[in-house]
């Protein structure tokens, strides 16, 4: 009779790489990459952001208020002092009062130390649907007195508060990039796995498709296209515009790297094995070639993203993609496109910082899936 500690791995002085499955393997490589964990939690906490939009903006992200244009941020203090110099815990902002030069018509904000506006978690406030669904007006921070306004993020030129608009822009910005790399993911699949898979004239055809996509400049083409939309679309039928857009001139990296890895795979033993046994092309491709590179595909998709966010961003700031009412940080920066707004507003590039930290989490988060794609090739270093 066979001995447990014959048969089993774990019995004996082995690490869990020696017998874990390969989704184990990929975890335990990726755990290790510290830039890619953290990347990883700052793009989940992005997402929870742009589910929850409505419920985490502390206002109507387009309410305008004539006598808040331009006012600068303020910062939340929790420890609240009294006069008789008692202290309380309790989330407030310094209030504001402003002052209109007649000649030069400049509006000065100066604080007013003996104002507080008062600040509550999941108190009521504006009312909004949840998902366009559930009517609420519960919000996770915003003012005991409903009449009262605070700006973390200052306001833009109408009065309206930045923050929440930042908050509503990254459902939009988040979400163009997955629904493109979704676009684009089929594509590339398709038409490469077709390629790598057949070759021959069917593999020339559709790589010389890809070589004149890839010579076309990204930028102009954008434009182009971009330019010729229909103005009197829908702000939802341009959403879905810009986003075909970007996923026709971005699913060719990956139908290159889907070949690539089709021609390596279709003659290893496992395919051959596969076509003797008498399984149909189709059965062939997706059930065995497509699951052993479903992790350098994950990888690719989630270093895709970020192209996609850059590239609505930059549509939507030169005007050319996403419009008012649409929210997205695009359009937020365009917003920016003028003198007064550096020299008076910086706040109004706090979407630009959005971007940036978006764009550098999911390329730590590409990196790292990238090197534990492989992890019995790291071992071997």
């Amino acid at each position: 009779m066979t001995s447990r500690t014959e048969t089993d791995p774990r019995a004996l002085d082995q690490s869990p790489q020696d017998f874990a499955s390969q989704w184990r393997l990929i975890w335990i490589a990726f755990r290790r990459h510290r830039l890619a964990m953290t990347g990883a939690t700052i793009v989940l906490m992005l997402y929870v952001v742009a589910a929850f939009s409505e419920f985490l903006a502390p206002f109507d992200p387009n309410a305008t208020s004539s006598a808040d244009v331009y006012h600068p941020p303020q910062m939340i203090r929790f420890i609240d002092r009294d006069a008789d110099g008692g202290w309380s815990i309790r989330p407030y902002v310094r209030a504001m009062t402003s002052e209109r030069d007649t000649f030069t018509l400049k509006t000065t904000f100066t604080v007013n130390p003996d104002e507080k506006i008062y600040l509550q978690f999941f108190g009521k406030g504006d009312t909004y649907k949840l998902w366009g669904l559930i009517p609420m007006d519960r919000h996770f921070l915003t003012t005991k007195d409903p009449s009262e306004r605070f700006y973390i993020f200052g306001a833009d030129r109408l009065g309206r508060d930045m923050l929440s608009r930042t908050i509503y822009g990254t459902r939009i910005s988040m979400s163009i990039g997955l629904v493109g790399v979704t676009l684009s993911l089929a594509l590339g699949l398709v038409l490469g796995g077709i390629s790598g898979f057949y070759g021959g004239r069917v593999d020339l055809f559709i790589q010389r498709i890809v070589e004149l996509v890839i010579s076309l400049p990204t930028i102009p083409i954008w434009l182009g296209l971009s330019a010729a939309l229909p103005q009197d679309w829908s702000a939802l039928t341009r959403y879905f515009a810009i986003t075909v857009i970007l996923s026709l001139v971005a699913w060719t990296e990956l139908a290159r790297v889907v070949r690539g890895r089709f021609l390596a795979l279709r003659t290893e033993d496992f395919v051959t094995a596969a076509r003797l046994d008498g399984c149909s092309r189709k059965r062939v491709i997706f059930r065995h070639m497509m699951p052993s590179m479903v992790s350098h595909i994950i990888a690719s998709v989630t270093l895709a993203i970020p192209v996609m966010i850059i590239a609505e961003t930059s549509l939507s700031f030169l005007g050319l993609g996403l419009t008012p009412p649409i929210i997205s940080w695009g359009v937020l920066l365009k917003e920016a496109q003028n003198v007064r707004s550096i020299a008076q507003a910086p706040w109004l590039f706090i979407p630009g910082g959005a971007v940036f930290v978006a764009v550098l989490a999911l390329n730590f988060l590409g990196d790292g899936l990238r090197d534990a794609a492989d992890p019995y090739a790291q071992d071997s270093h």
